[in-house]
């Protein structure tokens, strides 16, 4: 018996089905906000009461992500208040949950998977299952043999992505079951008794509404679509997003900015290897913060690191901020349609097999909660999700100029791919650009003198 209150949950929908149900595994897919992982766990929590001695694993793509997601859910929401299941080490370091039964919750995440591959479970449970590649999932099912639970189960949740994912793949012939939530599943968004909208329910509905790109109907109606006028169609997930690596020395390195206050402000880390490769490492995405702050933190991620240039947006006050706080910038060329160009061709597989363009998962050093809640694309990562070109009357994408929507990252993103591709070796500070340029301007307002006009030259011959 477990002396502590247990807090209050009644499942509806697809998150009433899962819990009755006990097939070898079943996928929980739907939009934003259906409640989808609330139910994952608080099925976990329910299984290891029931049966003492019971192993569970909670998993995540990295443990990183998990740590800020499934964990505050279920310590703060599942979990009983001043549970003696939450003890020790603070939750970024927390390894496992220990019942007073004897059962126990192992949490990680696969980018360090020795832990969490090492033992037998009775239920697993992965959140946001569409990060994983299908070997890690495989590989997961073999871990489930620990057999004190009377059905050894995978469970997972997901938004949805595009139809040919290996996981609605994996759906569609049968070797994963699904269950479709929805957003009236979630009674903090739906009033079962009036039959509407609570009010925080439209609050919320009304930002889905608001989303573009394949994130509307994916995160908006729970549908598994492909991205239709997206501006780059050649982004796949399961290629350009990779786990980090630590860079090798003799790689270049560069910084592309683009200004915002209002808007995002982005900083984008990249490194380039020997074959010119582009690697996305580390990313700064964030609203309401000045020039000034930013750069502070620049300098302080950057430290111990050495950078071929900086290219940055030409705004000359925001540049001329960043130069007061060391950091020297160029300016970008900002020809939208040849570097959009160029990032497509980047992404294309070369002839060795392998793109020309990588982002490193979890790049992002914080998450905007002004973003998030307001549910705008909050990374490079959604913006690719989300860039798109604008309707034309027809119903077919223009692609004489894409929407002024979710491009932060994606100009910035721009800014560095032409400044690659032109093969700049070594930045150029402004007032030295400037003294050139003048010097420059001098020498070609002489060629275009009358050297016979004896009013360009001195008593001694020299002008």
């Amino acid at each position: 018996m477990i002396p502590f209150n247990q807090r209050p949950y009644e499942p509806f929908g697809a998150a009433r089905a899962l819990w009755s149900d006990h097939r070898d595994e079943v996928l929980l897919s739907g939009p934003a906000g259906t409640g989808k992982s609330r139910a994952c766990l608080e099925k976990m929590h329910a299984v290891c009461l029931r049966w003492p001695g019971a192993r569970g694993l909670i998993v995540r793509k990295t443990r990183e992500s998990l740590t800020e997601t499934a964990l505050v859910t279920w310590e703060e929401k599942v979990l009983p208040a001043q549970s003696p299941i939450v003890t020790g080490s603070r939750r970024s370091h927390r390894q496992s949950y220990l019942y007073p039964n004897g059962s126990v919750v192992v949490v990680g995440g696969l980018d360090r998977p020795g832990k969490v591959m090492s033992t037998e479970y009775d239920l697993i449970y992965i959140q946001e299952a569409i990060e994983l590649f299908e070997d890690d999932w495989e590989s997961l099912t073999t871990r489930l043999r620990n057999g004190v639970v009377p059905f050894q189960q995978l469970i997972a949740d997901t938004n949805p992505d595009r139809p040919t994912h290996w996981l609605k793949r994996r759906v569609d012939r049968g070797a994963t079951a699904i269950l479709e939530s929805r957003h009236e599943d979630n009674p903090t968004l739906w009033d079962r008794d009036l039959n509407d909208w609570t009010e925080s329910g439209r609050t919320y509905i009304g930002k889905l509404d608001r989303l573009t790109g394949a994130r509307k109907p994916r995160l908006r109606f729970g549908k598994w679509v492909q991205a239709e006028g997206v501006v780059y169609d050649e982004w796949d997930r399961q290629i350009h997003i990779i786990d980090p690596f630590v860079i090798p020395a003799s790689w270049r390195r560069i910084r592309a900015i683009d200004f915002g206050y209002s808007n995002p402000f982005v900083c984008l880390w990249i490194a380039i290897d020997d074959d010119r490769r582009m690697y996305v490492y580390r990313e700064l995405y964030f609203t309401k913060r000045t020039v000034k702050v930013h750069a502070k933190q620049i300098n302080e991620l950057s430290k111990g690191e050495v950078y071929e240039f900086s290219v940055a947006d030409h705004d000359a006050e925001d540049r001329a901020t960043l130069r007061e706080n060391e950091i020297t910038t160029i300016a970008a060329r900002k020809e939208v349609n040849p570097g959009i160009e160029g990032v497509q061709e980047r992404l294309k597989k070369a002839g060795d097999g392998r793109a020309r363009l990588y982002v490193f998962r979890n790049c992002l050093v914080e998450r905007d909660p002004a973003l998030s809640d307001a549910k705008k694309a909050c990374s490079i990562l959604e913006e690719f999700d989300s860039y798109s070109w604008p309707k034309a009357p027809d119903g077919k994408a223009n692609k004489e100029s894409p929407e002024k929507l979710n491009d932060h990252a994606m100009d910035a993103l721009r800014y560095a791919a032409m400044a690659i591709d032109r093969g700049i070796t070594a930045f150029e500070p402004d007032h030295i650009r400037e003294e050139r340029e003048q010097r420059e301007a001098e020498e070609a307002h002489r060629t275009h003198m009358d050297i016979n006009n004896p009013i360009w030259w001195n008593e001694g011959g020299r002008w």
